[in-house]
């Protein structure tokens, strides 16, 4: 099956020598240069892989991330001038996936593409995967995950969680109290050849916790625990 990838960069010579790189690497590719552009060919083109730039004409690539997220799972990468930290928490708190700063390699950019690929949207990866395939109840007080059935609920009620969110928990809760560091959580859920930034870790946890105290307050620090210059663990009792 060939692979839909969708350019979104007003830059036109950095839009055309992505494409040549992608085209060489037998994926499908499509271009537009502006935010509205672009969010009407993520529904138009139904890609695979979004390649969406930060400062975009007409519509920014945050409200284009945003917009495609109530239709499409696309994998996204994000690509920034800005190295700024918050704007990478921002980017990958709004459902992105990756994010590259420029300058960067074209090469790099397909390597991550093809990184992303080999792990299933809907499932997990590695450590994850192994849990999710014993499909067992797994309950810590009023914290009950199903990894079988993707579902986890605190205190009765579901806690609707990203797929990156649910294999993240799912790999803590595979070993409680075993502290896991950022390169381990990295390599189980995204796969042993992802490279970049492993405090894109940081990210997704944050993102966990959030939701899980949403549920019951307190919730998100007191199972999944962080463990200083480390990574993380997951309390069960």
């Amino acid at each position: 099956m060939t692979i839909r990838v969708l350019i979104v960069e007003d830059e036109e010579n950095l839009a055309g020598l992505l494409r040549r790189y992608l085209e060489r690497e037998g994926f499908e590719v499509h271009e537009a240069s502006d935010g509205e552009a672009g969010l009407e060919a993520v529904r138009r083109v139904g890609p695979d892989v979004v390649v969406l730039d930060w400062m975009l004409p007409k519509m920014d690539g945050m409200e284009v991330l945003r917009g495609m997220r109530r239709f499409s799972e696309a994998y996204v990468v994000m690509l920034t001038a800005r190295a700024e930290e918050v704007d990478k928490i921002v980017g990958l708190s709004t459902g992105a996936d990756d994010y590259l700063t420029k300058p960067f390699s074209p090469g790099e950019l397909v390597a991550r593409v093809r990184a992303m690929l080999r792990r299933s949207r809907g499932g997990a990866h590695g450590g994850a995967r192994e849990v999710a395939e014993e499909g067992e109840l797994r309950g810590f007080g009023e914290l009950f995950v199903e990894p079988g059935r993707r579902e986890v609920r605190l205190g009765g009620e579901e806690v609707s969680l990203t797929a990156l969110e649910f294999d993240l928990l799912a790999a803590l809760v595979s070993r409680p109290g075993f502290v896991f560091g950022r390169r381990q959580l990295l390599e189980r859920v995204w796969g042993e050849d992802h490279f970049g930034d492993d405090h894109v870790i940081d990210v997704h946890v944050a993102n966990l916790r959030k939701k899980l105290d949403a549920a019951k307050e307190g919730a998100g620090t007191r199972y999944v625990r962080t463990v200083r210059g480390v990574g993380y663990r997951f309390e069960g009792s």
